[in-house]
């Protein structure tokens, strides 16, 4: 019985192992947003500063075309560069610690929910550039 239980607990560690890293998946940037005809860079920037904070994210540093981001949740950071014109906005990833960032085959993977994290950024800036062009 004794031997049954450690056996069992060994699998139980491997599953669960198994389920840390089935949290990692390949890192890749979004598309980028497009913006709408009509927003001034002083609309667009604005936009864009409102969806990171929104989430939680602090602009780190700022110059024209160009926003450094950082998102310091629990012991997870992640920073990412947000690159802007009149027609586009680009997220990019530009390192993490404590999110399993790792070369894997030659790939880059990530936790998981950085990718949901900046899929909430997408969203919100697809919002706030419609509200921005419908004068709300």
């Amino acid at each position: 019985m004794r031997h049954f239980r450690l056996a069992l607990a060994a699998l139980s560690l491997l599953a669960f192992a198994g389920l840390v890293h089935a949290r990692s998946a390949p890192l890749v940037d979004p598309d980028p947003v497009a913006i709408p005809a009509g927003l001034s860079e002083e609309q667009i920037v604005k936009d864009i500063k409102r969806a990171l904070i929104g989430r939680g994210w602090s602009v780190t540093t700022e110059q024209p075309g160009e926003i450094q981001s950082t998102l310091n949740l629990r012991d997870h950071v992640a920073r990412i560069k947000v690159s802007y014109d009149a027609q586009q906005v680009r997220l990019a990833y530009m390192d993490s610690s404590n999110l399993d960032y790792k070369l894997k085959r030659g790939k880059p993977v990530i936790h998981g929910n950085y990718l949901g994290w900046i899929g909430f950024l997408v969203n919100d800036l697809n919002t706030n550039f419609k509200v921005s062009v419908e004068g709300g």
